[in-house]
């Protein structure tokens, strides 16, 4: 199984990325609480995209594929704005979030607990960030 869905870089279309994911989660029978856990991953590393590389710009887009095979899912993230490669950054001590009582930071930490495996690579100016979750982890 295969799908693609080309997104505008506007936080708008954030709703659009959330009905899609859930069209295709909830057709290979998951439970709802991993669909949530896996919509929310993808959300996160889309929004901070559409934010911080492209500047809400909805000139550029983001292609998100999903792919299912061999009992993971696959999602990958391309892009060709600034890169930013979720494996080296340093999420914020949570004391210090919660001290500084400051909105935001923590989402790639959630993305993190939420998949099996992260990788990001760079090439041809295109960034692709890969989440992956077995299918089978609870």
């Amino acid at each position: 199984m295969k799908h693609e869905l080309n997104l505008p870089c506007e936080k708008r279309r954030l709703g659009d990325l959330r009905a899609f994911l859930t069209g295709i989660l909830s057709s290979i029978g998951m439970s709802e609480v991993i669909q949530n856990q896996l919509i929310l991953a993808v959300e996160e590393v889309c929004a901070n995209l559409i934010i911080h590389s492209h500047g809400c710009n909805p000139q550029d887009q983001i292609l998100l594929k999903v792919s299912t095979s061999n009992g993971k899912i696959v999602f990958e993230i391309i892009d060709s704005g600034q890169a930013f490669n979720i494996l080296e950054y340093q999420a914020p001590e949570l004391s210090e979030v919660i001290r500084e009582k400051r909105k935001g930071g923590l989402g790639i930490l959630l993305v993190r607990k939420i998949m099996d495996k992260i990788e990001f690579e760079t090439k041809n100016s295109q960034n692709v960030c890969r989440l992956v979750k077995k299918l089978n982890s609870k």
